[in-house]
């Protein structure tokens, strides 16, 4: 309809233009001729033809050259029109591909994303989502195969870099997780969703030093909560201390312990395996007056155990101590067991039996039972020493049925 109007218009102005000029110079009595002259050639005529002529001519060129202009542009139009046809397609095979992804129809996802990413206005999405699909079902070739094309995409680094880094990880391939990590870490050395990935790769990789390191560019750039944190610190010295346990090396461990904040210190939990560390390097002494004054504060049955397991310098002065919580604690199993075994220790077997014999009293346990036991067969009482060790494996088997019926 527009290019009907484009075409009419002028032809109308045209006519009604000639109509005018030849009405306005119908009026004179001699309307006046026009001679044009070149070389030896001569054309007359009057000025009503030559203005008519020159009306109509001028129309013409105008509407042949509007023509050609049209014609010279209509290529490119073809060609516009071609990638906007390709680009529309290209955004259905995005959503069609996200749908597939989400319903679990990760191959035809793949198919669909592909064929369309190269005319896709953000082919970065084409293949990172292919990616993805390609990790769902197993596909890793294909899966790295779609990240490096991703990669090529400008300022993709940081994308294409996450993406890979949390199909690793939700692969469980830890190492080529680090690396991609480390690489993104330098290029943004305070990017939230790096350092997050990052610490989660460590956590894998039981890295705990590293995840140590790592935790104040975690508080300083709010990446996780302040609670998250110190859970977060609790859970790395924790295992940091289990480490230097294994190693067994005392002064590393009581160097690791030196360097906890006060406030990790004090979560449940941290200093029994602080104690458990030392008393398993062979020195628990050195830790005896501190785990003394602990339980005097804060009374801990993890901790009393311990306290049982120190191997002290002065062991009458530790069963003497024992004794004296038990008038605070009288009816304590885990205390009882402590200074049965104590006693042992001091060569009174009358009061290790007799404390023993109330802790069975008060509440069977294996422990109790085997220490009886042990009392009783070094005075040569071998039937009863047996008739513990029986109560005592029966006790054992019973607690590890219970176990296995809780868990079925």
């Amino acid at each position: 309809m527009k290019r009907l109007i484009y075409f009419l218009g002028p032809l109308l102005l045209a006519i009604v233009a000639v109509f005018l000029l030849n009405k306005w110079l119908g009026g004179f009595e001699t309307p006046g001729y026009v001679l044009i002259g070149i070389a030896g050639w001569s054309m007359e005529t009057s000025l009503v033809v030559f203005a008519i002529s020159l009306i109509i001519g001028f129309y013409v060129f105008y509407n042949f050259f509007r023509f050609m202009g049209w014609l010279v542009q209509v290529p490119g139009r073809y060609k516009s029109r071609g990638k906007r046809i390709k680009f529309n397609r290209s955004q259905e095979a995005l959503i069609a591909g996200l749908v597939d992804s989400a319903e679990g129809n990760f191959e035809k996802a793949e198919k669909v994303l592909i064929k369309h990413a190269s005319h896709s206005g953000a082919p970065l999405l084409h293949y990172l989502t292919a990616a993805r699909a390609a990790q769902s079902r197993g596909a890793f070739e294909k899966r790295d195969e779609y990240l490096k094309k991703a990669s090529n995409a400008p300022g993709s680094d940081l994308a294409v870099g996450l993406t890979q880094a949390e199909l690793s990880l939700s692969g469980n391939q830890f190492d080529q997780a680090l690396q991609t990590l480390t690489r993104l870490h330098s290029i943004d050395p305070t990017h939230a969703s790096v350092l997050r990935l990052l610490h989660q790769t460590y956590q894998n990789l039981g890295d705990w030093e590293s995840v140590r390191s790592l935790i104040p560019t975690l508080n300083k750039n709010k990446v996780m909560l302040e609670a998250e944190i110190k859970l977060l610190e609790a859970e790395a010295f924790s295992n940091l201390l289990k480490q230097a346990s294994e190693s067994g090396n005392a002064p590393e461990i009581q160097k690791l312990w030196s360097d906890i904040p006060s406030y990790i210190k004090r979560m449940q939990g941290l200093s029994a395996i602080y104690f458990a560390a030392m008393i398993n390097a062979g020195d628990g002494a050195a830790v005896e007056e501190e785990l003394t004054k602990l339980l005097s504060v804060n009374w801990d049955e993890t901790l009393l155990a311990l306290f049982g397991s120190v191997q002290s310098d002065d062991v009458a002065k530790q069963f003497s101590v024992a004794e004296k919580w038990l008038s605070l604690h009288p009816n304590d199993v885990v205390l009882l067991n402590v200074l049965g075994k104590l006693a042992i220790k001091c060569a009174d077997p009358h009061k290790a039996e007799a404390y023993l014999s109330q802790s069975i009293n008060t509440e069977p346990t294996v422990q109790a039972y085997q220490l009886l036991g042990d009392v009783l067969f070094a005075r040569n009482e071998k039937d009863k020493a047996c008739e513990c060790y029986k109560y005592g494996l029966e006790l054992a088997s019973s607690e590890i049925v219970s176990q296995i019926d809780a868990v079925s």
